[in-house]
């Protein structure tokens, strides 16, 4: 007797997809071991679409990891966005109830990603977009982003945080890939800048998914907060703004970071995030054992996690009455 799938009709808010055009492209610009990894991953919409079955994930929304697509000219980043992302609706024409398209942009060429933006709602149909935690060395919540912003919010798009590696990995890696530290203090350090900066509270339409059980903010909000109500002018409201982000759960959010993070927000503002094809299938079927099995979350609760809120962000996956 096959077993039951763990996740039961989950939506996979953190999920990567990799075509054959990027592929070639990031081993062309030296990123054959993106941020220190080994290797590109395999991917193919056939093995997603397998290791989905396999976990009981409903449905996954694509998005590129880092680098990204930009690998030093404007030019070319524009074309690479572009492709990749017409590839990307392709996915989710022919598996529109499986695959949904976060939509990568070719920063930090500002015009460029406008243009791309539109470009990915008004004629691909993208369910939202994926912003890297910076461009060039300017971090989320510099002036630089207003234009784009300005532009998300008035479409009140869902944006998808990705962590790449700092402008300064060589001094403080200490020789290991950047993931394994760089990109959760990557995340801390872009969000904590969107909320001093006052971003969240200037477009509050936009709806921002934080990865990795929100990386090192839960165990420093409190410090956060301290100091902006000492020195901002107005004080910053950190925790309430901290409250009305969206947390995925990829990684290793037990036994210590989702009991942590509930401290910050609320169930109804957690999703669940495979992070494949960057954590293998395997990797992808224990840690969803261990989630579905936690008693940190009720029932009830995990529902919410695993598809309720998600249903919300993106309604198309809702299910059908």
């Amino acid at each position: 007797m096959t077993p039951e799938p763990p996740l039961k009709g989950a939506i996979d808010v953190h999920a990567h997809f990799i075509t054959p055009r990027l592929r070639a492209e990031m081993e062309k610009a030296g990123h054959g071991g993106p941020d220190g990894m080994a290797a590109i991953p395999a991917w193919s919409p056939e093995d997603a679409l397998s290791v989905m079955d396999g976990a009981g994930i409903a449905a996954a929304l694509l998005s590129v990891s880092s680098p990204g697509v930009h690998y030093g000219d404007d030019r070319a980043a524009r074309e690479l966005a572009r492709v990749v992302n017409e590839e990307g609706a392709a996915l989710v024409h022919d598996h529109a109830d499986r695959f949904g398209l976060l939509a990568t942009l070719p920063l930090p060429d500002l015009p460029g990603a406008l243009a791309e933006t539109r470009h990915s709602f008004d004629e691909l149909g993208a369910d939202g977009i994926t912003l890297h935690t910076h461009y060039a060395g300017r971090h989320l919540g510099d002036p630089f982003y207003e234009p784009l912003l300005a532009e998300l919010d008035e479409r009140s798009a869902v944006v998808f945080l990705h962590p790449t590696s700092p402008p300064c990995w060589e001094a403080t890696t200490m020789g290991h890939a950047r993931p394994m530290l760089e990109f959760p203090f990557e995340t801390t350090r872009a969000v904590t800048n969107l909320v001093l900066n006052g971003v969240l509270d200037r477009y509050p339409r936009i709806r921002f998914i934080v990865p990795h059980a929100g990386a090192a903010l839960p165990a420093v909000a409190d410090r956060v907060a301290a100091f902006a109500f000492s020195t901002g002018d107005p004080p910053v409201d950190v925790l309430g703004a901290l409250r009305r982000l969206y947390y995925d759960l990829a990684g290793f959010p037990l036994p210590r970071q989702l009991p942590a993070l509930l401290t910050l927000t609320g169930t109804d503002h957690i999703l669940y995030g495979s992070d494949y094809p960057y954590t293998p299938d395997w990797v992808v079927h224990g840690l969803a054992e261990t989630l579905v099995s936690s008693t940190v979350l009720s029932t009830e609760q995990w529902q919410s996690v695993l598809r309720d809120t998600a249903s919300a962000l993106f309604p198309r996956f809702a299910p059908q009455p």
